[in-house]
């Protein structure tokens, strides 16, 4: 795929500017690892959160994690560096790792959008048609397919025409090689086709989250339609303008580095659009979870000093109470206005009442 673990190198003279480059590459890391831990321990910690909806939000993570924990490091170790100190087996190893865990977070966020599509374009079927079975093999194939363009690829040259083509014995570089074919075929599957789908179907989703908010407006609710269509496209704009942001300029040079050769390609450029595609996987767990009501909540629960299931046996018992004096003082509104049940899947039956929270639920399904 590409996010190749091409660290492609260029040296740092000056020692203020390798001092700047070193505590951003540093946060970014540490950004990636905590955000993703994170994210897994609210899922392990949070009933509510362990349903097949957010299976490919953890397998997100989990792969964001790997990748901040086994590649983030040498990478940043050898762009200060500006050369390889850990040998040509461990290149092919670590470049085989990079190009494998770029390419199974781009194809979970692929799935993601997928997902989320079914769930708000026909939340009757959901249930039926995003079962566990389809679910694993999804999540096998993405793996079948990383490890085809990883590891399987560079062991057999496929990239280079050459086997273990990763290492320059004259230059101490570790760095993947980009043939033509590999680099459209790469490109294309890992980036371009995904990036199209997505468009398309988060499109789509705005598309019906708008006509729910026109709804909502003509039944009188302005305030709530507008801040519904807002948030709609403040979230969708955030989750697709970070995913092009982070991965086009790299895939783009990637294609260019196959057409044209590594030559002509600017060592600095490289080295930015490498790290800015890494980058995407410090903002999958703000973009994929906290945009979520459900994880937020669980966030919360998480950070709090007691324990999780002592915060959730604390707060029904003093929402109880306040609860009670609301019923009593709501109960002749109750008798005009009847819930209505929303048809968004989010992994549990949801109703809400007419008005503003029928347009909150929709966006707690969206990533």
């Amino acid at each position: 795929m590409g996010p190749n673990g091409t660290a492609s190198s260029f040296c740092l003279d000056s020692p203020p500017c390798k001092i700047t480059v070193s505590v951003v590459l540093t946060v970014l890391i540490l950004i990636t690892i905590a955000g993703n831990v994170v994210v897994c321990l609210a899922v392990g910690l949070t009933r509510r959160l362990r349903s097949l909806t957010n299976c490919f939000i953890v397998s997100l993570a989990i792969t964001d994690l790997l990748l901040g924990l086994l590649v983030l490091p040498f990478s940043a170790f050898y762009q200060l560096s500006c050369k390889w100190s850990f040998g040509k087996v461990f290149c092919n190893i670590y470049t085989s790792l990079d190009v494998m865990l770029c390419t199974a977070s781009i194809l979970n966020l692929f799935m993601i959008s997928l997902d989320r599509y079914c769930a708000v374009t026909d939340p009757l079927r959901y249930p039926v048609l995003v079962t566990p079975v389809r679910v694993a093999v999804s999540l096998v194939l993405i793996w079948v397919i990383s490890i085809t363009l990883s590891f399987l690829s560079i062991h057999l040259g496929w990239n280079s025409g050459s086997k273990n083509s990763s290492f320059n014995h004259t230059i101490p570089k570790c760095k993947v090689q980009v043939n033509l074919v590999y680099g459209l075929v790469d490109g294309l599957v890992t980036f371009y086709l995904p990036l199209l789908v997505m468009c398309i179907t988060y499109y789509r989703i705005f598309k019906i989250a708008r006509d729910q908010a026109k709804r909502i407006h003509h039944m009188g609710s302005w305030k709530a339609a507008t801040i519904g269509e807002h948030k709609a496209t403040v979230t969708l704009a955030a989750v697709m303008g970070a995913f092009i942001i982070c991965w086009f300029p790299y895939f783009t040079v990637f294609v260019y580095r196959g057409l044209v050769g590594d030559d002509d390609i600017n060592e600095a450029i490289e080295a930015v659009v490498l790290w800015l595609g890494y980058a995407n996987s410090a903002l999958n767990p703000i973009l994929y979870a906290t945009l979520n009501r459900d994880f937020r909540t669980a966030y919360q629960q998480l950070f709090r000093c007691g324990p999780a299931s002592h915060s959730a046996q604390e707060t029904p018992r003093r929402a109880g109470s306040s609860q009670l004096a609301r019923n009593q003082s709501r109960e002749p509104m109750r008798q005009e206005e009847k819930p209505l049940k929303l048809q968004v899947w989010s992994g549990t039956e949801v109703t809400a009442p007419r008005g503003a929270s029928d347009s909150s639920q929709v966006w707690s399904v969206l990533p």
